[in-house]
């Protein structure tokens, strides 16, 4: 039976740290940490994945702020909001919050961000600096799956990993961050052939394909370390309540044979928005007191 890489607890270790530090610099800093999130449109998952950020922020002493643009704001209007935030000394970190609507450019308003304020991790400038291994800040949900793996005590160098998807997100960053640590990486994507065949030689799987229930048993090695990054909500049976959150891997089938594995929810989740967390403090330290973290 596999062990749970338990991302609810993990995230809240690294809260209390976060709030040490904050009191820590606090008295050297011009004023506390403050994350803004931009949100535009009415997504009902972005609306309840803005709460939890804003709850977390509020247990650790980060001040946050949600501008909220309707479906229909022009890209102009949303970039000013970005350009009002980059020059604002009290704001520390901005996250334009995902999916946005589709008249919009995504990649224009993460290039318009000022990279020491990018919480999310994904402007070229933070993007070229993990390439290169050098500090910066960190696309929150690899840096996340790091962190689990790092406190599963999973080892690996020289591990046989697969990547399943090519995200600017999730999955190319991911990748990067398992080959600096000395994993041999392998990514796959909409175009691979024989998926399963992929997976049955991984000893480490993370999964980002999107698709609800694609990893099974069959295509899983036993022992290997499972890492299911999808969260989707299953159909309502109909009865007026909602359906179970599941992942991208069946949990139910993979969790005899896998030696680790992240639940959904409670996995890789948490450890996302305590990652945003942390650059949001690691920005706002840099920005007020000048230390900058490795």
């Amino acid at each position: 039976m596999a062990k749970h890489l338990n991302g609810q607890l993990l995230a809240k270790r690294h809260e209390a740290k976060l709030k040490a530090s904050i009191a820590q610099y606090l008295p050297l800093a011009s004023h506390p940490p403050r994350l803004v999130v931009v949100r535009v449109g009415d997504d009902p998952a972005s609306g309840i994945y803005v709460g939890k950020k804003q709850q977390a922020c509020g247990r650790v002493g980060i001040g946050s702020q949600v501008i909220h643009h309707p479906a229909m704001a022009s890209q102009e209007e949303v970039l000013e909001t970005i350009q009002q935030l980059n020059n604002d000394s009290s704001c520390d970190g901005v996250l334009v919050q995902m999916p946005i609507p589709s008249h919009l450019d995504a990649g224009q308003l993460i290039l318009a961000l000022d990279p020491a304020k990018d919480v999310d991790g994904l402007h070229p400038l933070n993007l070229g600096h993990l390439l290169k291994g050098e500090p910066g800040l960190r696309s929150c949900t690899p840096a996340g799956i790091m962190a689990l793996l790092a406190h599963g005590a999973i080892d690996l160098e020289g591990i046989d990993a697969l990547v399943i998807g090519r995200s600017i997100l999730v999955g190319q960053p991911m990748a990067i961050m398992l080959q600096q640590a000395n994993a041999t990486v392998t990514m796959a994507h909409s175009r691979t052939q024989d998926l399963a065949q992929q997976c049955r030689r991984a000893e480490l799987l993370v999964v980002a394909a999107g698709k609800p229930g694609l990893v099974g048993a069959d295509w899983v090695q036993p022992g290997a370390v499972v890492v299911d990054v999808g969260i989707h909500r299953r159909p309502s049976q109909g009865n007026g309540e909602k359906g179970n959150l599941c992942g991208d891997v069946r949990f139910l089938e993979v969790e005899p044979i896998a030696s680790h594995i992240t639940p959904v929810p409670g996995g890789v989740g948490p450890m996302t928005v305590a990652m945003l967390l942390w650059n949001t403090v690691q920005a706002w330290q840099q920005g007020c007191c000048g230390v900058v973290t490795p």
